[in-house]
């Protein structure tokens, strides 16, 4: 699915974030310019398009050490000049949202896993740990101190074990449906059924307005723990509404996808947001792929390249596509797929 944003939600973040990053290369820039003139003319241009852009090889290694010639980007298919390149490794602000309401056997092996994920978190990072089910649970605010994070994936590490799931009842018996001729009427159901959910539209949601306010020198992210499961009709925030809110504070979702092997549709929702913004999804079969799962996202995360460009050449039009590319072969491109010039859907 597309990256839904718009320019004004570039002029008013992603320009910012770019102002502010060192060092930064620029295509019309003199080695003899000076940096706040260069940063001037970036804050002036209030059409670009940023991206942020991961590279791996074949074998899904981040490839590092690229430069703005070894990329190549697309809008409608026509070949747009990079105005801003970055390379740098920035520090993280990360919610980790933990999934609340594993199933058993899911439970058994994220859990024990959870403290993890201080692994992959360094001293110049933040973190919040939150969690949710079918409400949203924020934590006691953005830390960088090892212990406490440390008590706080501990107290998310004990509410992830197992217990009874969270039960909501169906609107109408799961078997109903309209009576063939000479069916015998039932006059009630003898069994109303119930099934498990998890308000995740909102859950991320929630997540995003967190992280939105942190420093603009910061990458944000949200890294989700979960077995992808969603009720829509229980999220008080629709899916158009919280991409909305991830675009408008430049946040990238990583997921760590337990309890399935490969892309199966229930982790659909966790795979849809981490492409609309930019983001990856790591499936784990087992505590130890879980473990690395971890290190391997906050790796990718801090060092994702960031490309712009100001359009030209292609016409007026609601949705734009996005592609880039590397000038060598055998490389796993990702970044967001487009853009749309208007309101972003679903407003």
């Amino acid at each position: 699915m597309p990256w839904v944003f718009t320019r004004t939600a570039v002029r008013t973040a992603w320009v910012a974030v770019l102002a502010l990053q060192a060092p930064l290369w620029r295509t019309d820039a003199s080695p003899q310019e000076p940096r706040d003139a260069a940063q001037q003319k970036i804050v002036a241009n209030t059409n670009l398009v940023v991206l942020p852009v991961t590279v791996k090889d074949g074998s899904g290694n981040l490839l590092a050490g690229l430069t703005a010639e070894d990329f190549r980007v697309f809008e409608d298919g026509v070949e747009q000049r990079i105005e801003v390149f970055s390379a740098d490794a920035m520090p993280l602000s990360i919610v980790v949202l933990i999934d609340d309401d594993f199933k058993a056997e899911d439970a058994r092996e994220a859990a024990p896993s959870l403290r993890a994920i201080l692994a992959g978190i360094s001293a110049s990072d933040e973190a919040m740990v939150c969690r949710f089910d079918l409400e949203f649970y924020p934590g006691e605010g953005f830390t960088s101190d090892g212990d406490r994070l440390l008590a706080e994936l501990k107290g998310a590490q004990e509410a992830s074990k197992e217990r009874p799931p969270v039960f909501v009842p169906w609107g109408s018996s799961p078997s109903w449906h309209v009576p063939s001729t000479g069916e015998p009427p039932i006059a009630a159901p003898t069994n109303a059924g119930s099934r498990p959910t998890k308000a995740l539209d909102d859950a991320v949601y929630a997540a995003a307005e967190l992280l939105k306010v942190r420093g603009r020198e910061r990458r944000k992210i949200v890294l989700i723990v979960s077995d992808g499961i969603n009720g829509p009709e229980f999220n008080k925030h629709h899916y158009e509404q919280t991409v909305g809110e991830l675009l408008a504070g430049n946040v990238s979702v990583f997921g760590v996808a337990v309890g399935g092997t490969s892309y199966r549709k229930k982790f659909r929702r966790l795979r849809d947001y981490a492409s609309e913004s930019g983001g990856d999804v790591y499936y784990a079969r087992d505590e130890r792929m879980i473990d690395q799962a971890y290190t391997r996202i906050a790796e990718e995360a801090r060092h994702q390249y960031t490309l712009a460009y100001e359009p030209r050449g292609v016409g007026r039009a609601p949705y734009h596509a996005v592609k880039v590319a590397v000038n060598r072969p055998g490389m796993v491109v990702k970044t967001r797929e487009g853009y749309y010039e208007g309101p972003p859907l679903g407003e």
